[in-house]
């Protein structure tokens, strides 16, 4: 268990920060742009537009895909093309967001830290540990560690089984709709960002605390460090 314990400017607090990563705390864009049209042309059928796919970022590769019109029969092999091919080229085509490494680095300085996306977990590791930043993070729960996805509560309550939790302050720092959500479903805090893919008026419909990036939604925590219901 993490305790989530520490001192900060000379008070105790007990807080633990969770990260989703697609547009908090990396831009994978191009990365999943490319992967998706990939299978699409691999399977002879028309791909859909940039738009359309980065509209449903964020959601789980087989809902997108089902989104996007492939048929349920064959969803999960379009979903294992994408995977072969963003693993060779995520690292090459994904980028920090601005300010997330700041923000990662301050967060450490007074929270426990933990990541919950909807991104396979192991790409997600690797992802971090080509930044120089997995060490910074306790947990880390993807894709395949959970049944339910975002919004659902599920990766975020497993996320925090690995905490110890008892008397700690709780938040949940995402860009969309659905990392709010499943904060609110978890019984926890919840932050929007707006470096990511859902817009102010949205996030504003599920939380009454909005940044423009992650360092900003960090310096905010640190700066405050209580509950706000």
């Amino acid at each position: 268990m993490v305790s989530g314990t520490t001192t900060y400017n000379g008070r105790k607090i007990n807080l633990i920060i969770l990260f989703d990563l697609d547009g908090t705390l990396i831009d994978s864009t191009e990365a999943i742009l490319e992967s998706f049209h990939h299978s699409f042309v691999l399977y002879n059928t028309l791909s859909p537009d940039d738009e359309q796919i980065k509209a449903l970022i964020g959601h789980p590769l087989d809902v997108m895909y089902k989104e996007l019109g492939v048929e349920e029969e064959r969803v999960w092999d379009y979903v294992a093309t994408y995977k072969e091919h963003y693993r060779k080229i995520a690292t090459q085509k994904t980028v920090l967001l601005p300010n997330a490494k700041e923000a990662v680095e301050h967060a450490s300085t007074f929270a426990s830290l933990g990541i919950v996306t909807t991104k396979t977990g192991k790409y997600s590791q690797m992802l971090m540990e080509h930044f120089g930043l997995m060490d910074k993070f306790d947990v880390l729960v993807g894709r395949e560690h959970v049944q339910h996805p975002k919004p659902h509560a599920e990766p975020i309550v497993k996320a925090l089984e690995q905490f110890e939790t008892d008397n700690k302050e709780v938040w949940m720092i995402g860009d969309t709709q659905m990392d709010l959500l499943s904060a609110k479903n978890a019984g926890v805090n919840a932050i929007g960002v707006l470096s990511g893919y859902d817009t102010k008026e949205r996030l504003q419909e599920f939380s009454d605390f909005i940044f423009d990036d992650s360092l900003a939604a960090v310096a905010y925590l640190g700066a405050n460090g209580t509950r706000r219901d």
